[in-house]
């Protein structure tokens, strides 16, 4: 069982936000299904307009997403965020002087006491950078239990700019979990969905930040891969040993006859590798080159990587 709720407010009466309803919608919708259309977390959404979201509502809401076992549990909050000297706050339309909304530290009190096994927060508010910063603890740590990440749009002081209709930080995390993030196989996690941020943002912009507990990453969606499973698999057949070259010669080239079709089936899967990263020519300027040319292609860094998970079983 996996569940997200996604919360997006824009209604609030001295400083409303534009964008926040379309961020949660958005996320919802992708979220919802891996690429195939499969089931991937169930959501529920939660925006205002058009009904009013106070802070018990609010409250109630994080509780019951974290109370309940489950696989993995997401919360994403696109709103107004603030701190004072009891913290960062996730700040309601109902808010007021002296309780402006849902603390920070409530809610990680909660994802550290919950059952549920893994937990990933996302938080596109001013100042979310705090959360999970215990105000009285002078070194500034995060204090995360195992099975907890999250990622924040900001430092603790910096604001959340919205852009486009929506938040520069979620519409970076929509796409990154449209693909964006994706590794080879088409799987999204906490880890490569803060690299596409934080390499999207400049020295200049907001300053995302990735806090985390796990001794594993947690596929959260799943994306077009660049190559299907089955494909990858080939690889310890064409390479029976990693570092060695595989040699070609003009076999593998369609237009050569008589017709070799293994061999030429072959090269279509190699260019396919190649175009993933997985392997380049040696001693020529083209993979066709190295074909017609009886030279050699070998496996990248990151081909003799995928070559080992697959030798190891491990995908």
């Amino acid at each position: 069982m996996r569940r997200a709720l996604v919360i997006g407010l824009d209604d609030y009466p001295s400083c409303p936000l534009h964008g926040c309803v379309n961020d949660a919608e958005r996320l919802t919708e992708v979220l919802s299904r891996h690429h195939d259309g499969k089931v991937n977390f169930h959501c529920e959404t939660v925006t205002a307009p058009p009904s009013p979201v106070t802070r018990p509502l609010l409250r109630e809401k994080i509780s019951d997403l974290f109370k309940e076992h489950a696989d993995v549990a997401f919360l994403h909050f696109s709103g107004h965020g603030t701190v004072n000297g009891a913290g960062g706050h996730l700040v309601t339309p109902d808010s007021c002087e002296h309780d402006v909304g849902i603390a920070m530290t409530e809610i990680l009190a909660l994802a550290n006491q919950s059952p549920v096994a893994d937990i990933f927060i996302t938080l596109d508010c001013c100042h979310s950078g705090a959360f999970g910063v215990l105000p009285a603890v002078s070194d500034n740590k995060a204090v995360l239990a195992d099975g907890v990440s999250v990622i924040t749009a900001t430092r603790s002081g910096q604001e959340a700019l919205e852009e486009g209709g929506g938040g520069a930080f979620t519409s970076l995390l929509v796409d990154a979990l449209e693909g964006g993030a994706a590794g080879l196989l088409g799987d999204v996690s906490a880890a490569s969905i803060y690299a596409y941020i934080d390499n999207a943002m400049g020295a200049w912009d907001q300053r995302p930040l990735f806090k985390a507990s796990v001794s594993k990453f947690v596929k959260l969606r799943e994306a077009a891969p660049r190559l299907q499973l089955s494909l990858v698999h080939k690889m310890t057949e064409y390479f029976p040993v990693p570092a060695e070259p595989l040699n070609l010669s003009p076999e593998f080239e369609p237009d050569v006859k008589p017709h070799d079709v293994d061999k030429q089936e072959q090269f279509r899967n190699l260019q396919k590798f190649r175009d993933a990263g997985l392997l380049v020519r040696v001693g020529a300027q083209s993979l066709y080159h190295a074909v017609v040319h009886s030279r050699a292609c070998e496996l990248t860094t990151l081909g003799r990587y995928y070559w080992r998970l697959v030798n190891e079983k491990k995908i």
